[in-house]
């Protein structure tokens, strides 16, 4: 992780540009990025701080450790916008005096304004009074000759050095002027008076700075709302907490609730701290992390998040999170140091940057000498020479490519996307295949009933009676989605006895002297009559993907209920929006072909890679990979090899843990629609990037030779406080350019353009890695009846150290289990069995 450090001094890209450059000469430092927008720099290596700081310094800047890693979480104050009051203070003053200046220079001579009497033809003293006020405005602002005169000592000129030169050299020559004018007046010669009166240049030197301060007061307020979206998450948290003390309710500051803390909220409260409900019920809105409206039910064991709010019922909860490590923090933080990175197409700006100053200085230089050697007057060439130094902007190319990243990742941040770095917001957008994975992303990762049919003259409300009173003594998973099934149509579960769950086979009770059964096709038929009808219906709803459990009543038939993990409702839209994006979709999966392929044709994706190991998805991606830019979509916690080794790992889900520091991208909605909107907000933030960096480019590419008189045969000169007036306004122009993003509309597909990959798309297959890396041990078991039970085996012998990966089939009765290192037979029995399942036997 980067060391953060607060950098004082800076003026424009240049200044940025030299201080990466002091930075990374230093001993131990690996990479350096230093941000103009925020006034920030990340350090990474093993460099003291201390020599960080003395290089910052020795370059003529300002530097303090602002924190390390994760303790860094911005505070508001760090974000108050504290430069555009003191800018426009200092702008009101300049404006009173230049006024004042201008009824002098320019009032009473072009228009025959009045003036007092002292004044009538005494050209000397309107010198004078000249001199006086562009000197006051000078002192007014007379940050950017110290800033300006202290970079060119250090001999790393910046914009300031710029606006400087151009002042001074302004000023300098009409003190020139006014001397040789005293001159003049006291030797009687009227005519020379007036030639040296017309080359004043005092009101240009004013001007200069009066409008270049207009620049960065404009720029200072633009640039202050380009981290609204930050300061609006930082106001969300809340300032006090109640906790529960000695039986007492007290009111404490938030910085004083320790982990393990009771504290409660009540109805429209907002939640202190990242905690788990004790006691109570209520809807809590969490817009504020999610961007979901839609309030989410809480209740016992449930988790709640700081800075959501409690909109009905008494909570009493157990504070888990508390100060940095709650979500709330974590995404300030994250979007923070998004901010603080820097993207790859910056890197054209910052070459640029760094040679850009002395560049200028130079043509100015020449274009005063050519314009003297072809015989030009000398007023006429260092006008000239101050034009191509105040109209140069070095800013606007330092700012093109911050703003856009600052304003980009808090509009991700405002809908729920939380992009780590620049890169990620650069590159997310590059993306040409999406890989997801099924359980939890596309699907709920939740079984539910999908299908009730009932059999031989059994009505729906008979038969689902009977289903859920043998169901809800199971533990199953299949049966808790049936018992939830019964509890939603009100169905009451009639008192049942001698109940057993039958090993790999089903379920059996009995209810008023009848024998109730419950199980797959295999175990009913082998108790009931199960005609061809039934039976081909069982394997029609298998063929969906689905799980049909079947259930007789005294070897009769009594119906199928069918369960299934289904697809997210927004699943098949996403997949939809990502297609005309021109984005190719794959799924991966480790459920059977036919399974994997009937969860494919219901959201719409037509490539399905199935039965993919944990360590086999990374595989799967290594080969996406070579036929275009891959991201990986998945919880960021099962899914992490593949997460890291895509090109763009994005957590779906899990927002408010591992997810964060799992992936690049983390949607916290949980939303897959979500996923083509992270597409289209890169994109978007992408082409403002580029355009700032054009209109940096192409103003400096324009104006400089125009400055410099290389089309004054067309008549198109440029007087130096033109040039000023340009300077100022090209910073604002890239930084209100950057702020149009947060008009974007993410989330709406109507404008979305397709990109194409020109690698021709090829098939992935999964490669047999069963004896790579370790020793396979298989295990019989007994117990298992769907896929369900697969996932349940799975987890459990996956969680055990020195298991590389497992595979459990339900049909053949068997665990396939890969070691990393040796496992002892006992561990991996007791963690099946645990589960309610009974190991057989292992075979080597």
């Amino acid at each position: 992780m980067a060391i953060q450090y607060n950098v004082t001094g800076m003026s424009c890209a240049a200044c940025a540009a030299r201080v990466e450059k002091a930075v990374n000469g230093i001993d131990g430092v690996t990479s350096c990025a230093v941000n103009l927008l925020t006034n920030s720099m990340g350090v990474e290596g093993t460099a003291d701080s201390s020599a960080v700081i003395d290089a910052v310094e020795k370059a003529g800047y300002g530097a303090s450790l602002r924190g390390a890693e994760k303790d860094t979480v911005p505070q508001s104050d760090e974000l108050k916008d504290t430069e555009t009051p003191r800018l426009i203070k200092r702008l009101i003053a300049s404006a009173v005096f230049l006024i004042i200046l201008m009824y002098f220079s320019m009032g009473h001579m072009m228009w025959g304004w009045p003036l007092p009497s002292f004044f009538d033809g005494n050209h000397v003293a309107m010198g004078l009074v000249q001199l006086l006020l562009s000197a006051v405005i000078m002192v007014i602002n007379q940050k950017f000759f110290i800033s300006g005169f202290k970079a060119l000592i250090h001999r790393s000129p910046n914009m300031d050095t710029l606006v400087a030169l151009g002042s001074s050299a302004s000023f300098l020559w009409s003190v020139y002027a006014l001397f040789q004018m005293t001159s003049a007046q006291t030797a009687g010669n009227p005519e020379l008076v007036m030639k040296y009166m017309d080359e004043f240049y005092f009101e240009s030197a004013a001007m200069i700075l009066t409008l270049i301060t207009v620049g960065k007061t404009l720029e200072a307020r633009s640039k202050g709302k380009t981290t609204d979206a930050l300061k609006s998450l930082m106001k969300l948290a809340p300032q006090t907490a109640v906790i529960i003390k000695d039986g007492k309710e007290k009111t404490v500051p938030i910085s004083q609730v320790k982990k393990g803390d009771i504290f409660v909220v009540r109805p429209g409260e907002s939640i202190p701290v990242d905690g788990i409900v004790l006691e109570g019920n209520s809807a809590v809105n969490e817009s504020a992390l999610t961007g979901e409206s839609v309030p989410v039910d809480k209740s016992d064991g449930d988790g709640v998040s700081a800075a959501t709010v409690n909109q009905s019922g008494f909570l009493k909860c157990r504070a888990e999170r508390v100060g940095e490590d709650t979500a709330l923090s974590k995404i300030i933080k994250t979007v923070s140091d998004a901010a603080a990175t820097k993207a790859p197409i910056a890197k054209i700006a910052d070459k640029v940057s760094g040679v850009f100053v002395p560049t200028v200085i130079t043509i100015a230089v020449i274009t005063t000498i050519v314009w003297l050697l072809i015989g030009r007057e000398f007023p006429f060439a260092l006008a000239r020479g101050i034009s191509v130094l105040v109209i140069s902007c070095p800013c606007a190319l330092g700012l093109a490519t911050p703003v856009a990243i600052m304003v980009g990742s808090g509009l991700g941040a405002k809908n729920g996307i939380l992009f780590k770095t620049a890169v990620s917001l650069e590159e997310t957008g590059k993306i040409n295949i999406v890989a997801l994975d099924k359980t939890g992303t596309v699907t709920a990762g939740e079984p539910v009933v999908t299908d009730i049919i009932p059999l031989n003259g059994q009505t729906e409300n008979e038969f689902m009676t009977s289903a859920f009173s043998l169901e809800s003594k199971s533990e199953h998973p299949l049966a808790k989605a049936i018992v939830k099934k019964g509890e939603e149509l009100g169905i009451s579960a009639f008192e049942t006895s001698d109940f057993k769950a039958l090993s790999g086979s089903g379920l059996s009770a009995v209810h008023d002297g009848k024998t109730l059964l419950g199980g797959n096709l295999k175990f009913i038929k082998e108790h009931a009559d199960v005609s061809k009808q039934a039976e081909e219906k069982a394997l029609s709803l298998a063929n969906e993907g689905k799980t049909p459990m079947l259930f007789s009543v005294d070897s009769k038939l009594a119906g199928i209920i069918a369960v299934a993990d289904e697809i997210k409702p927004e699943s098949r839209e996403a997949v939809k929006q990502l297609k005309n994006m021109g984005v190719r979709v794959v799924m991966l999966t480790g459920d059977n072909e036919s399974t994997a392929k009937a969860i494919g044709r219901q959201a719409g994706i037509d490539e399905v890679v199935a039965g993919v190991l944990p360590d086999g998805k990374a595989d799967v991606i290594n080969e996406l990979k070579k036929q275009g830019k891959t991201a990986m979509v998945g919880d960021g916690i099962n899914d992490a090899p593949a997460l890291t080794v895509a090109d763009m790992g994005i957590a779906i889900g899990a927002g408010t843990d591992v997810a964060i520091d799992a992936a690049d991208v983390v949607l916290m909605k949980s939303r897959l629609t979500d996923v083509p909107a992270a597409l289209r907000l890169s994109r978007a933030t992408l082409t403002n990037i580029r355009e700032n960096l054009f209109w940096a480019f192409i103003y400096n590419v324009i104006g400089i030779p125009i400055a410099a008189g290389c089309f004054v045969a067309l008549g198109l000169t440029l007087n130096p406080m033109i040039g000023a007036a340009a300077m100022s306004l090209s910073s604002f122009c890239v930084v209100t350019n950057a702020l149009r993003l947060n008009l974007k509309k993410i989330n709406d597909p109507s404008h979305d353009r397709k990109i194409k990959n020109k690698i021709e798309p090829k098939t992935v297959t999964v490669s047999d890695n069963s004896n790579n890396g370790g020793k396979t041990v298989t295990i019989h078991i007994e117990g298992m009846m769907c896929a369900h039970c697969e996932a349940t085996v799975k987890k459990a012998l996956e969680s055990i150290d020195g298991v590389k990966s497992a595979e459990a089939s339900h049909e053949n009765g068997t665990a396939k289990v890969i070691l990393s290192s040796e496992v002892d037979k006992e561990t991996m029995k007791k963690a099946v069995e645990d589960e309610d399942y009974t190991v057989v036997s292992f075979e080597d």
